[in-house]
């Protein structure tokens, strides 16, 4: 079964080459490739992409930036196929990810989302466990090998923490609500997609399976949101917007998490000690705000 891989694409060429070695290096030959570039500006890019001789890949560059959220929005009018991944710029698939994925779907195939297991690893490529990453490991489900989670306790579990890492997602196409990525989100535009699809009925197999490498380092963009604090304003109206959508449905306990959003507000306080070393005004005050305030 043919899955297509889309690459919302701006940022380093170096570790976006790997990325796509990565997915041409895949033991299941059965995928397409679409890179979206949105105004990179480096014209090595679109000559490094022409030499690629491969029908399974396409690279298409915007006219005019549209941002994160909008080239992730126009990078789902590209799929074709029944499952989908919107894969990171300078993350890596191992060979055998499209193999793993296709265990699990059928293991399960009426699922919306499969999480696979994933190693993360450094600018350097080295595998790295940071903070962020230790933390997910609290969040995440219970259980070893493959389960199938669904409902009020999965929706509960990741406005609880986190745990997903969107790049290494499978999705079933079918399964999506028809707008795609809510707009206007640029920090939690993944978690808002996952809820989205589980309130609507939709579940998620969790597999341990290693097959994915996910790329984490400070140059990143929400790492520098986080320390600025801004990442956290987006964070806090997405929560409680969460938390009365939870109640409408009828999902007391979900909606309670959502309110408190307590993972969210402890990451603000990791990061505090940080910002005031770095006499950094603004990202003190904003990290403060969503510390002290964010339940509200």
């Amino acid at each position: 079964m043919t899955v297509d891989i889309l690459f919302p694409y701006y940022g380093d060429v170096g570790l976006m080459q790997q990325a796509v070695r990565s997915v041409l290096n895949q033991q299941d030959p059965d995928w397409t490739l679409t890179v979206v570039d949105d105004g990179y500006p480096d014209s090595a890019v679109g000559e490094w992409f022409a030499t690629i001789d491969d029908p399974r890949v396409r690279y298409l560059r915007n006219e005019s930036n549209l941002g994160a959220n909008g080239n992730y929005r126009k990078c789902l009018t590209f799929v074709e196929h029944d499952w989908f991944v919107v894969m990171g710029a300078d993350d890596l698939m191992l060979p055998n990810y499209l193999r793993a994925v296709a265990d699990a779907r059928r293991a399960a195939p009426n699922a919306a989302i499969i999480q696979p297991g994933v190693q993360v690893i450094d600018e350097h490529s080295v595998p790295s466990r940071p903070l962020v990453d230790r933390t997910k490991g609290w969040y995440s489900p219970r259980g070893q090998g493959r389960r199938v989670l669904s409902g009020e306790p999965l929706a509960a579990s990741l406005l609880r923490g986190n745990w997903l890492y969107f790049p290494s997602l499978c999705w079933r196409a079918d399964a999506l609500p028809a707008s795609g990525f809510r707009p206007g989100l640029n920090v939690v535009q993944d978690l808002a997609l996952a809820l989205d699809v589980i309130t609507a009925g939709g579940s998620m197999i969790v597999d341990d399976t290693v097959c994915f490498q996910y790329r984490r380092h400070s140059a990143s963009d929400s790492s520098w949101r986080a320390l600025e604090g801004t990442r956290f304003d987006e964070e806090r109206r997405f929560f409680l917007d969460m938390a009365r959508q939870m109640d409408d449905r009828g999902w007391s306990r979900a909606a309670r998490v959502a309110r408190w959003h307590l993972s969210s507000r402890l990451n603000a306080a990791s990061l505090l000690p940080l910002a005031v070393r770095k006499g950094h005004r603004s990202g003190v005050r904003n990290l403060s705000r969503h510390l002290l305030t964010g339940f509200r």
